[in-house]
């Protein structure tokens, strides 16, 4: 895997773990998940990071995590939001 797709795997799997425990974070992960696939790093940062202190690092960062996305195709991108919802769905039943 080249250092992009890792980079994105684990900003994904760090957000999974610190985000996923309640309701509004789910909410919060999902719209930031589904941003970070189809928007832009502008609507990232605007959208679900709107209310937070964005450093010009962080933007910098977010601008990098984004472009790892670009090589998915967009049939991949879906099943990946898919996959995260029924996960955090599942989480919801616990």
């Amino acid at each position: 895997m080249k250092g992009g797709g890792a980079l994105l795997l684990v900003a994904l799997s760090l957000l999974g773990t610190r985000l996923a425990t309640g309701k509004d974070n789910n909410e919060f992960f999902i719209d930031f998940l589904q941003t970070l696939l189809v928007g832009s790093a502008e609507e990232l940062c605007e959208g679900p990071l709107g209310k937070y202190d964005v450093s010009t690092d962080a933007k910098a960062a977010v601008t990098k995590l984004k472009s790892c996305t670009h090589g998915l195709q967009p049939m991949h991108k879906a099943e990946l939001v898919k996959l995260l919802v029924q996960v955090l769905g599942s989480q919801d039943d616990a």
